[in-house]
């Protein structure tokens, strides 16, 4: 077997699609086909279920010999990219998931310093929910992902990035614009706006409110910060939010951002499947964004 076959099934797996699989690594359709077919023959048991159009399903046997490839891969890939960072030249990609709001928040700031410190990295980040995340970091889809609230789970390893301070945020024409500092218990009977249920923060914020006896109206549900800032804008209620996502809004003056007298954080972390071996580009990403103070934990 060569290393190219391996990782034209991987891309297979990957992209569930044999073109899409010809695509990425410059070869036809019929040449995917023939190196896939040869790798059934060889271990005498069928990979992948084909259908019409071009899509496919793994089997059993192909998800066992898929993880198995996926770590050659990137053990093959990390070596390559070690014997040409033995002249100092730090290369490749690095491939990152995280949700929106820690992206765009907590993530930008160390991602211009990486970028600036190590140009001729490729960093390719996708925005997905929760469940996609951990999904692809299993899956060998990405190398970490950045989630907050990090759930425990036998193949993911758990680094801690910060801790994100959580602020009633209103309109400024709202009632409780004026405090500087307020009881949570203050918000009983409020109209809120929220995540949508699946989403951590929105269980994490639930089960604040439930331990205190809080009951709040949900008016709104949203699966995303920026329509959930929006909406308390227009004043059509108020909300829970982690501060970094509402710094822009506050020195705007859209919004009013107050604290608790109780102190409330949203834990962030990089997770990656144990075992994963990195590049050293990816290597010097997640240290880039484990050292010293984040922007999750500034005031």
């Amino acid at each position: 077997m060569h290393i190219e076959s391996l990782k034209v099934f991987c891309d297979l797996i990957d992209t569930r699609s044999f073109s899409k699989a010809a695509t990425r690594n410059f070869i036809s359709q019929s040449a995917v086909s023939q190196q896939i077919r040869a790798l059934e023959d060889k271990f005498n048991r069928r990979l992948v279920e084909r259908s019409r159009g071009g899509t496919m399903t793994p089997t059993a046997a192909g998800m066992t010999f898929f993880q198995g490839c996926r770590e050659i891969i990137d053990r093959f890939n990390a070596l390559n990219e070690e014997m040409k960072g033995l002249g100092n030249i730090v290369s490749g990609q690095v491939r990152v998931a995280t949700i929106y709001s820690v992206g765009i928040h907590e993530l930008s700031p160390a991602l211009k310093r990486f970028i600036k410190t190590f140009p001729q990295v490729n960093v390719h980040i996708e925005y997905l929910r929760p469940n996609k995340v951990y999904e692809d970091v299993i899956n060998h889809g990405i190398d970490i992902g950045i989630v907050a609230y990090p759930a425990a789970r036998p193949q993911i390893e758990i680094i801690p990035f910060g801790n994100d301070p959580l602020v009633l945020v209103c309109s400024p024409e709202h009632d409780l614009a004026a405090k500087k500092r307020i009881d949570i218990k203050s918000l009983d009977g409020q109209r809120f706006i929220g995540f949508e249920r699946d989403i951590p923060t929105r269980k994490a914020v639930d089960k604040i409110l439930r331990d205190r006896g809080i009951s709040v109206r949900y008016v709104m549900e949203f699966d995303n910060i920026e329509t959930v800032k929006r909406s308390v804008e227009a004043d059509l209620g108020v909300s829970i939010v982690p501060r970094a996502t509402v710094q822009n809004e506050v020195r705007a003056g859209t919004l009013r951002a107050v604290n608790f007298t109780e102190s409330f954080a949203r834990p962030i972390a990089i997770i990656h499947r144990k075992g994963k071996i990195f590049s050293a580009a990816a290597r010097k990403f997640i240290e880039m964004l484990t050292e010293g103070p984040q922007s999750a934990s500034e005031p």
